[in-house]
Order: structure tokens, then sequence, then C-alpha cells
């Protein structure tokens, strides 16, 4: 891809503006965990490294949005490898940031909880684009994380570090198995297919 060609790609995909609100929720993330004094207990972090992945993968999910997908599928070179390079990207730089909110002992909700729950979040937030859109990306993710803080608490066994793997200290392999597994299918599955087109076509 020339540089001329990437600017307007990351243009068309409103990269820019992507950036602007990933720098946005490390902001917040930031800020709400110095609020709740999560330097004096770790388990005060849990919320945060709960949802702000979910915030970030919203984000990111509404620059999958393909504005031209005629043009897309008729382009004569293939267009998964942008597609690709756009999400590992961008999940690579909020996985990167994210984790300041939350620096400190790493067994517990650290930034490797922080890290794991980013790449968990942005796989279901990419699968979710291909089959919803891109729009409405954020819904099953959403959801299920929801649903998980809700159903886990108080919850013991070895399998509640695969289904709740959100709500899991950063250590846990069974939260890694599960949140590397979501990350790699979903961001396959939208590199072959791309986001889903939305609104009528012309």
């Amino acid at each position: 891809m020339s540089s001329f060609g990437g600017f307007l790609y990351a243009r068309s995909r409103t990269v820019p503006r992507t950036l602007a609100a990933l720098a946005g929720t490390v902001g917040f993330a930031v800020w709400a965990a110095e609020r709740m004094d999560t330097y004096l207990d770790t388990d005060q972090r849990v919320p945060i490294v709960a949802l702000s992945p979910l915030l970030a993968a919203a984000v990111i999910g509404v620059s999958l949005h393909t504005p031209s997908d005629e043009l897309d599928r008729t382009a004569v070179r293939p267009w998964w490898p942008r597609r690709l390079t756009q999400l590992l990207a961008l999940t690579a730089l909020a996985a990167a940031l994210l984790p300041l909110a939350v620096l400190g002992d790493a067994t517990a909700f650290g930034p490797p909880a922080m890290i794991r729950n980013t790449l968990g979040c942005v796989g279901v937030t990419a699968a979710a684009s291909v089959v919803l859109g891109a729009r409405l990306s954020w819904l099953p993710p959403f959801c299920f994380v929801g649903s998980v803080v809700l159903a886990s608490s108080g919850v013991r066994g070895p399998a509640v570090t695969v289904w709740a793997w959100p709500m899991q200290p950063g250590p846990q392999p069974g939260a890694w198995l599960a949140a590397g597994a979501a990350f790699v299918v979903g961001t396959a599955f939208y590199a072959v297919r791309g986001a889903r087109p939305e609104g009528p076509r012309t």
C-alpha cells in the first residue's frame, strides 16, 4: 500500500477520529482509576479493567465501517491486508495505552488483565462487525460483558475463568485462552470478510 493510498484508506475509515476517541478513552480510564483510589485496593480496578477495553473496542469497531463496499469487492488488489493492518494497529495502540490506568500488581487486576480484555473485546467486536455491521458491532460485546459482570459475582470453579474472562485477574490461563481465541477468530473473520455493508445499495 503506497503512503498516499494508506492515507486515503485511513481517512475513509475515520482513523484520525478513532485515534482521538481512543485517547479520550484512555484519559477517562486513568481519571477514573485515580478517582476510585485503585492504588489502595486493586479490587477497585475491576470495573475499569472490564469496561475500559469494552469502550476502546467499541471505538475501534465503528472505524471498521466500509464506505465503499462495491469498490472493495471489485478492487484488483485484495483488501484483507489493509483491514488486518488497521485492526491490529488500533488494537496494539489500545493495548499499549489502557494499562496506564492500572499500573502496579500484575497478578491482580493490572496491566495483563487490561491487555487480555482489550484483545478479547476487540475480537468479539470485529466478529460482530461482519455479522451486524460496524455501527452495531459494539452491541454483542456490551451484552456479553454486562452479562458476565452480573452472572459471575461469587461464582467459583475452573470453568468460570473461561466464560467470565473479562472479570478474571491477570494470570488466569483459562481467561487468556478464551480472550486470545476470541481475538484470533474475530480478527481473521473480519480480515477475510470485512464489515457487513450498511444501508441500501445503489
